[in-house]
């Protein structure tokens, strides 16, 4: 019997990916991670805000090793060449952020490829493109996404273009965190447009990126899969016909934190129940068919940068309550207590270990490392065989009839 008779036959029962783990894997997970006085003199205050708690790193080698494999840590730093090749690790969990450079968020990706290492979430490109928050920007508006109006300052002299009006808000370009936002990222006039952007430039030693400000509501929204998730996840009743898991919209209302509407550095260093925290709402409360534009918006998003397996897109609306896109993580925060994306899983009930497993079974997928084997349960419904229909036959194992 062929795949397509088995696929024809009637069942009340919905289609399942498994994974022949033949053999365990040792997964080196890739991280920096948070020292006491990391800043010298030539460093933002903030400089390093964005790495890891040891503590977030612990939790996913936990959740790793709980499903059979063996892990080890690794620092991101320059004895990481060495590391790689004394470890010889079979796939790399990759949340490094990078040292010191502009794309340095693609340092370990292109380190891992150039050295053939399997490693989970987006690939080298896209890792450099995110974190360079005006060229993902120039992108999204080349494809027609939604945008506030922006200029780049590399000088601090460039004459403000005549479609920005203030209020503005200026950020580093190529930062993540909310590093070098504070209440005076807000500027009024000229004088303090010219004083923000000559302190970021200064400060960060890169352009500053100047926006309109937007005073509406404030989403992060979640992405995970992609077209054939199917055949590497270990829960695959998470993805849609196309591959893709939105997780809930979480909203962060940040005019009760310590820097009144402005999601800053330090409201997003407060802890969620701390004072001067922003309030974390998931699922936000929405009015009709909101939610689901915000999810689509930030699946756009994704994939018009070539992001992989997990991303996660923050959104706000402009004074006509009309959702603008400021920027992509593609290394979102994967601490099990207070990074957007484990709120949304949690929320929706997905166990923070399955999480995990998810994006590592994703990127084990890419690399041929599972044997996938559909469970050929036959298809009743129409979305079933959607579903199925969307994977190559070629793809698809050899079964025995």
């Amino acid at each position: 019997m062929d795949a397509m008779q088995l696929l024809d036959k009637e069942s009340d029962k919905p289609p399942s990916i498994s994974t022949d783990r033949r053999s365990r894997w040792l997964v080196a997970v890739i991280a920096n991670v948070k020292e006491e006085n990391h800043s010298t003199f030539n460093e933002p205050a903030d400089a390093g805000a964005e790495f890891d708690k040891l503590e977030t790193v612990q939790s996913i080698q936990g959740a790793i090793e709980a499903d059979g494999h063996q892990t080890i840590f690794l620092p991101a730093d320059v004895n990481l060449p060495y590391a790689l090749r004394d470890v010889h690790p079979d796939i790399c969990f990759n949340i490094a952020e990078g040292y010191g450079a502009d794309a340095r968020e693609a340092q370990v990706p292109a380190l891992l490829a150039m050295m053939g290492i399997p490693y989970t979430a987006s690939c080298v490109l896209a890792n450099a493109i995110s974190l360079d928050k005006t060229l993902t920007k120039r992108i999204w508006r080349d494809v027609r996404l939604p945008i506030a109006p922006f200029q780049e300052f590399i000088t601090g002299k460039e004459p403000l273009r005549g479609y920005l009006d203030f209020p503005l808000f200026v950020k580093p370009d190529r930062e993540g965190t909310g590093m070098g936002v504070d209440q005076g990222a807000k500027v009024n006039n000229i004088e303090e447009l010219r004083e923000r952007v000559t302190w970021v430039i200064e400060t960060y030693h890169q352009p500053a990126l100047v926006e309109s400000f937007l005073p509406g509501r404030e989403f992060t929204v979640g992405v995970m899969g992609r077209e054939d998730a199917l055949l590497s996840s270990h829960k695959p009743e998470l993805y849609a016909i196309d591959g893709f898991h939105r997780f809930p919209v979480l909203e962060i209302e940040s005019y009760r934190s310590i820097t009144p509407g402005i999601y800053s550095n330090a409201a997003k260093s407060k802890a969620l129940d701390e004072s001067g925290a922003p309030g974390y709402f998931c699922p936000a409360n929405l009015e009709p068919g909101l939610a689901e534009k915000l999810q689509k918006l930030a699946l756009r998003a994704h994939q018009a940068i070539g992001a992989l397996d997990v991303s996660r897109v923050d959104i706000r609306l402009d004074e006509d309550g009309n959702p603008r896109l400021l920027e992509i993580n593609t290394l979102p925060g994967l601490n099990p207590e207070v990074s957007d994306i484990c709120i949304m899983a949690k929320a929706e009930g997905l166990p923070y270990c399955d999480l995990i497993l998810e994006i590592l079974y994703l990127a084990a997928g890419r690399y041929g490392l599972l044997a996938p084997q559909l469970v050929m349960q036959p298809l009743r419904s129409v979305r079933q065989s959607k579903i199925l229909n969307r994977i190559p036959l070629n793809s698809l194992p050899q079964i025995a009839s």
